[in-house]
Parts: C-alpha cells; sequence; structure tokens
C-alpha cells in the first residue's frame, strides 16, 4: 500500500471524472479501473490524460481484480463502478445484480485477499431507501427498495457492513442522494432536462417527452459530494454517512427553472410519455444530512437553482459548439 495513492472504479463516469480531479488536488497518485469494451468513452476525463493511470478490469471477474489491486497498491479505494441507471435494471435485473451487487463482494475480497489496510468506499444510493419508512432518511432509517438496482445496492451496503465487522476493515458506504452536474449521463432525468431545453431554445427539438413530474429528490451538485467521499476515508473510524443536502424539488420544479433559464414556457414542450414512469415509483426522497455535518465537516454549497442553471448553460454551450446558434437568436438567452 502506497500512501497517496488511490484507486477508483468507474473513472469515467460522473462522480470518478470529479473525485480524479480532487485527488489530482491533492496531491495524490490516482489510477483508474476501466472495463474493456468496443466503444470506449473517455469523454469526461480527457483532460486528466496523462495525469492519471488506467487499468483494464472487471468486477464481474475477481481474478482481475484481485491482478489490478496488487498491481497498484492503493491506500485508498473507491468503489464507483455499477449499472447504475434504475430503468435499465428493469430490463437487465440479472446484470445489474452481477454489478452492482455481488461486484462488490469480489472488490472487498480483493482487497482483503491482497491488503486489508488499504481504506474502501462504496457508493451507496437513496435509492436503496425507496418507499420511505420516515422523512428525512438518515442512516438509521429502514431500506425498502424499489427497482432491481435499488436491491443489488442494499446487498453492496450490507455486505460493506459485513466485511467492515467481520474483518476489521475500514469499509465505509457513502448514501449519497441524487447528485448531477453537466456530466451527468443523458439518459438520467436531470441531464435529459437540460439537454432537451438547450436543443429547444436553439431550434434542434420541438419537445420534451417526461414521466413522473411529481416524483421529489434531494438534489445536490456532484462536483461538491465527491468531497464527502474523500472526507469519509479521512475519518479515524469507518462509518456510514447519508450524503444531501437536506432540500426537496419536484422534477417539475427542474423543468420550470430549466425553461424559465432560457425565457421559455415549460406548457409547450413537455410532453408526459408513460413510457417513462417506472413499475415501482419512488415519490420522496428527503437527506439528514446532519452526521456529515457534524462528523467530518461536509455541507453542500450549490443551491438548486444555481445547480439547474450550472447544467442548461453547459449545455446551451455544448449545443452551440456542435450546431450553431438558432438563426436570429444571437444574443436573447
Amino acid at each position: 500500500m502506497s500512501q497517496g495513492r488511490a484507486l477508483i472504479t468507474g473513472v469515467t463516469g460522473q462522480d470518478g471524472s470529479y473525485l480524479a480531479e480532487l485527488l489530482l488536488e491533492k496531491g495524490y497518485e490516482v489510477h483508474g479501473m476501466v472495463r474493456r469494451s468496443s466503444t470506449e468513452n473517455f469523454e469526461r476525463i480527457a483532460h486528466l490524460k496523462g495525469r492519471i493511470a488506467l487499468h483494464q478490469a472487471d468486477l464481474l471477474d475477481s481474478s482481475s481484480l484481485v491482478n489490478l489491486v496488487k498491481e497498484v497498491r492503493p491506500a485508498e479505494l473507491y468503489n464507483l463502478a455499477a449499472q447504475s441507471f434504475v430503468p435499465t435494471s428493469w430490463v437487465q435485473p440479472g446484470l445489474t445484480g452481477e454489478f452492482t451487487a455481488l461486484g462488490v463482494t469480489r472488490m472487498l475480497e480483493a482487497m482483503k485477499l491482497v491488503d486489508p489496510e488499504i481504506r474502501f468506499y462504496q457508493a451507496s444510493s437513496s435509492e436503496m431507501y425507496g418507499k420511505v419508512q420516515e422523512t428525512p432518511q438518515k442512516e438509521t432509517t429502514p431500506f425498502y427498495p424499489r427497482s432491481p438496482y435499488a436491491v443489488s445496492k442494499v446487498y453492496g451496503h450490507w455486505i460493506t457492513v459485513n466485511y467492515r465487522e467481520s474483518f476489521g476493515l475500514f469499509a465505509v458506504s457513502g448514501i449519497l442522494f441524487n447528485h448531477e452536474s453537466p456530466r451527468r449521463g443523458r439518459e438520467f432525468v436531470t441531464r435529459k432536462i437540460s439537454e432537451a431545453v438547450a436543443r429547444i431554445k436553439l431550434g434542434h427539438d420541438d419537445h420534451l417527452g417526461l414521466g413522473n413530474l411529481d416524483a421529489k429528490r434531494d438534489w445536490g451538485y456532484a462536483k461538491e459530494y465527491v468531497d464527502a467521499m474523500w472526507r469519509m476515508l479521512q475519518a479515524d473510524e469507518p462509518e456510514d454517512f447519508v450524503v444531501g443536502t437536506g432540500e426537496q424539488h419536484s422534477v417539475q420544479e427542474f423543468v420550470d427553472l430549466a425553461f424559465a433559464h432560457v425565457d421559455l414556457d415549460p406548457k409547450d414542450f413537455v410532453r408526459i410519455d408513460p413510457a417513462f414512469v417506472r413499475p415501482a415509483e419512488v415519490d420522496t426522497l428527503l437527506a439528514d444530512p446532519r452526521k456529515a455535518r457534524e462528523k467530518l465537516g461536509w455541507e453542500t454549497k450549490t443551491s438548486f437553482a444555481e445547480l439547474v442553471a450550472i447544467m442548461v448553460e453547459s449545455d446551451l454551450e455544448a449545443q452551440e459548439r456542435l450546431y450553431g446558434r438558432r438563426r436570429g437568436d444571437e444574443g436573447t438567452r
């Protein structure tokens, strides 16, 4: 194990890219795990080329994980890789379980076999609360998962607790509530909204199809949430933490703010599509982040309205780079 050396699974994702940036700023040697695929997507970490080392391994293959940990010998291991899109988990429930549940076990086993002194972070999710048993949700709130993805995350969470308590590992879970950014995948509702608003504003689309506009979430800025992950692994004792803003807003509110940012009325463009409604809906999620604030000194800084503006502006700039402004619209937004 080398102090100041970190290994991130899921490094090409939203959280992985922001975490890699944060660790580099703190002077870490950063290594990332990537899966071999015919279509590799390094868009989020392209600006870090030459500053982080990438290694091929797979959460489905135990031997590749053991070899990876042996090669890197990190002081800190952040397990962010998963099949993380809820609708896909209904289409591919078995594969979601292999990655998002059993993949955690394989990674913990690799760490335990190679070097049990490594500090381990598991990316848990507020989706585990599902059909919420109390509001707001804190570390002791019972889980009631409502999708194969959420069930898999519950497994990953509890197997991390089990390895911590059974083998004395420094293994923790961060129960992160919804965290968004311009790097969010286009399939997620917030990015779907921000990109559609940009395309509609620039004349490249004429409508936006959505599902349940009444669903409420605790939305924060992903760039800030990776700092909470790092803080968890710097603590004296391994503990699990809820990470969120303590505020909730509906999908409708996100839509209203996004369209207002470009001076458009969502009623003219938003269409409800039953295809986007979940088989089992999670109606409301709201974090109680007091423990993270009191023990880690972490709290969010970016407001909901600021987050929406950041995302819409980023997608406007991206669409303008691709297609240019709508004719006659220069300087009107």
